[in-house]
């Protein structure tokens, strides 16, 4: 099933549709034909953050970043006075996800690794159950949520609305992550996470760094601020092993003009900063960090790999945690991070259970098993592919 025919079969009243009364809206539109400020009201009401799908970060990946465009809406309405929009899944067929021919919607990736949908948290169980009926009209049998928190409320949620049908959500997979706890005092958490000696090395390096200039550490919130500060990053970004590997969001037309323009907006709604460390005028490592309600998000990070020796990234991590241990309106930072990440894993100790989950859409459904096979062998054979590059490489 491919997105144009799950949009043709879903639509019923076209894309405008979307933002009329419930009875005459698709169950799957185009994301784009979205009303943006009914979007941005429901991420103030969200049962649970997710950075990644603020409307200004996502219809910007929506616009130009590639093989991230084109991406459809399962969308939830409330009827009542005032007709307002409940849940929110961005979502790609089956087929653009994982190259599986079989009928069912998956979570549509945001570049940032959560993709945890939106729902109403005055209404939860009605946006969720919502969503299943839209994803349920659009043709598909199962719904696939990719790199969703398992732990939240949002999947509590869904959980609840699908037992409720008969339905048995399956875990696909599942890792944790680095997280921060920022309600706690910054220094004791550092001292607790890394222990005195290495806390002492670090400064020690931070000295040294020193050598070239005091070290500083800013934070950019303004529009134009982050305008500037982005390009600071870009430009670290592009001069290490990324930039190398023609993976720098700078290297790909389309993943620079989503990162300006998500940063930019998202800031002029205070919802990003560009973080930055400098040993005098010399920017040595740059961080986007999203925020949504209480929690932020640390999206990228770039260093200047001639002063790699004095553990750049990890100096702007440590002052990262302050920064946002000392901000009374963030409770908890979500690293979204691999969840082996050798640098923030030692810092950040706190964890977060992400993971992929498969919702049937119909109870004993045959072809939801087919779906369930098809996926799980796909991991297996990457899980063998991983496998095997690791020994090919250990021969080297």
């Amino acid at each position: 099933m491919t997105d144009r025919a799950m949009v043709r079969r879903a639509s019923i009243g076209g894309a405008t549709a979307a933002r009329g009364r419930s009875d005459m809206t698709p169950s799957l539109v185009p994301l784009d034909a979205l009303d943006p400020a009914q979007w941005q009201a429901l991420t103030e009401r969200a049962l649970e953050p997710n950075g990644y799908y603020l409307a200004d970060w996502m219809l910007a990946v929506n616009a130009t970043a590639p093989g991230r465009m084109g991406a459809s809406a399962l969308a939830a309405w409330d009827d009542a006075s005032p007709y307002r929009l409940i849940g929110l899944m961005p979502v790609v067929s089956l087929w653009r996800a994982f190259k599986i021919p079989l009928p069912a919607v998956a979570s549509a990736h945001p570049y940032g690794t959560l993709c945890t949908p939106l729902l109403d948290r005055e209404r939860a169980g009605q946006a969720a159950e919502a969503l299943l009926h839209a994803a349920r009209r659009a043709g598909a049998r199962a719904l696939i949520l990719r790199e969703t928190a398992l732990e939240g409320e949002t999947m509590r949620a869904l959980n609840q609305v699908a037992r409720r049908n008969g339905l048995q959500p399956r875990v696909l997979q599942s890792h944790r992550r680095a997280a921060l706890e920022a309600t706690a005092d910054a220094d004791a958490l550092l001292r607790e996470a890394l222990g005195g000696k290495k806390l002492k090395d670090l400064r020690r390096q931070r000295h040294r760094m020193e050598a070239h200039g005091a070290v500083s550490f800013t934070a950019a919130r303004t529009a134009p601020e982050v305008a500037s500060a982005i390009e600071i990053f870009l430009e670290l970004e592009a001069s290490g092993w990324k930039g190398q590997r023609g993976t720098a969001l700078i290297q790909t037309a389309g993943d620079a003009a989503f990162i300006r323009r998500a940063t930019v907006a998202l800031a002029a709604q205070d919802q990003c900063e560009a973080v930055i460390l400098r040993a005098g005028e010399t920017p040595v490592a740059a961080g986007i960090v999203l925020r949504h309600d209480t929690r932020a998000f640390f999206f990228k990070l770039g260093i200047d790999e001639r002063f790699a020796k004095f553990s750049p990234g990890v100096q702007l991590t440590l002052e990262l945690t302050r920064h946002l241990c000392a901000d009374p309106r963030i409770t908890s930072a979500d690293s979204t991070a691999s969840p082996d990440h050798p640098m923030i894993n030692p810092i950040w100790r706190g964890r977060l259970a992400i993971g992929d989950v498969l919702i049937p859409l119909r109870p004993n459904d045959p072809i939801v098993a087919a779906i369930h096979a098809a996926l799980v062998a796909r991991q297996t054979l990457r899980r063998l592919a991983r496998h095997g590059v690791g020994l090919m490489r250990g021969r080297t």
